[in-house]
């Protein structure tokens, strides 16, 4: 295969696709309730694809080339984390549901919104004052004991607001800049990919880059309770190739063991896997063209599945080779999820570049 030239533009990052980030990531996107964060995110893709679809369950596709024959797919998850209400005490506390893998120890004093068919409920999760806990013998935050208040006397307040078991529950921080270093917010896991994957759309429309097989620009739902929205997608498009994005942990903050979790960081550059899901020949691929794209790469090892909608692609129909470019990120499913703005720059960059490497007629059997 000849060398390719870098490809990387001066600046990935323009000031509209900054606009776009953050209002993507301030409304609200629950697992199951991805239906308003997809609208926003399709009509920011629309100028830069040839059509796109959208499932039963709202995953939404973007398609470049829809009339060619070999299909690459590139894929984010668009779901938040969340609470579902799930008990309301007569004297009008609300108890609550994981939707996904919310951390009740982070739940104490955050502010949240309740959905209703009435529209949103302010509440906030109380917690008992330090000076009526007793020292020694104070309770930890658990499922059993955080509870929304939302300003109402009783059960009957309650639900003539409109709440009732089965509202989901989203937190209400929003995205800030940190240093002009890193994006902060909640939902970063994932929306930082639908994102990019968007960018990666953007540059190949700007730039008239013409590739030799249909492109699925994938933004699906549910990853969060089990890759389910990837799994259904992945039957509809029948990929020969699946590039996945998501992130993983940046391991040097205090309070994580290397030793178990290995050695990541943001600002190292994007994080490739290897694995039993993850194709190797495709997976080398992206490996040489971060080479000559001058991209760092952080290597992880996926013991068994990766845990990523990757697995959801991999093993479906019959097979496809997949691979997954993760994005170091801090603090995960926290409401101050941080990321290195250059790390997304260079997996934008990477994934970009990797498509233009692609075509119809790699190799991609394994004893070739």
């Amino acid at each position: 295969m000849a060398k390719s030239k870098k490809t990387a533009a001066p600046s990935i990052i323009t000031p509209e696709a900054e606009k776009f980030l953050e209002k993507y990531l301030n409304n609200p996107s629950p697992t199951g309730f991805e239906a308003e964060g997809q609208k926003i995110w399709l009509n920011y893709l629309k100028p830069y694809i040839d059509d796109y679809f959208v499932d039963n369950y709202g995953t939404v596709v973007g398609v470049i080339n829809p009339e060619a024959a070999f299909k690459v797919v590139i894929e984010a998850h668009a779901d938040e984390i969340s609470w579902f209400v799930s008990y309301i005490s007569e004297d009008g506390f609300i108890y609550v549901k994981r939707n996904g893998g919310s951390d009740h120890q982070i739940a104490p004093s955050k502010r949240v919104n309740i959905h209703t068919k009435n529209g949103q409920v302010k509440a906030v999760f109380g917690w008992p004052a330090i000076h009526t806990r007793e020292a020694g013998k104070e309770e930890a935050p658990s499922m059993k004991n955080i509870c929304l208040d939302c300003g109402a006397r009783n059960k009957k307040e309650v639900t003539e607001m409109g709440i009732h078991p089965g509202c989901v529950i989203t937190y209400e921080d929003e995205f800030i800049k940190l240093n002009n270093r890193y994006y902060v917010g909640r939902a970063l896991d994932n929306r930082v990919g639908g994102f990019m994957i968007a960018q990666v759309a953007r540059l190949l429309k700007e730039n008239k880059i013409k590739l030799p097989f249909g492109l699925y620009i994938v933004n699906a739902v549910q990853e969060e309770v089990g890759l389910r929205g990837a799994e259904m997608i992945a039957a509809r498009i029948k990929p020969n190739v699946a590039i996945v994005t998501d992130v993983c942990h940046d391991t040097t903050t205090p309070g994580i063991n290397k030793i178990v979790e290995g050695d990541y960081a943001c600002g190292r550059g994007p994080v490739v896997t290897f694995g039993p899901a993850v194709h190797n020949k495709l997976l080398q691929l992206i490996r040489d063209t971060a080479e000559k794209q001058e991209i760092a790469l952080q290597l992880d090892a996926a013991s068994r599945a990766t845990g990523t909608d990757t697995d959801a692609f991999a093993y479906s129909n019959e097979g496809v080779p997949s691979a997954l470019i993760s994005l170091a990120l801090r603090y995960m499913h926290t409401t101050v999820e941080s990321v290195d703005i250059k790390d997304v720059e260079q997996v934008i960059q990477l994934i970009y570049a990797t498509l233009q490497e692609l075509h119809p007629k790699f190799n991609f059997k394994y004893l070739d």
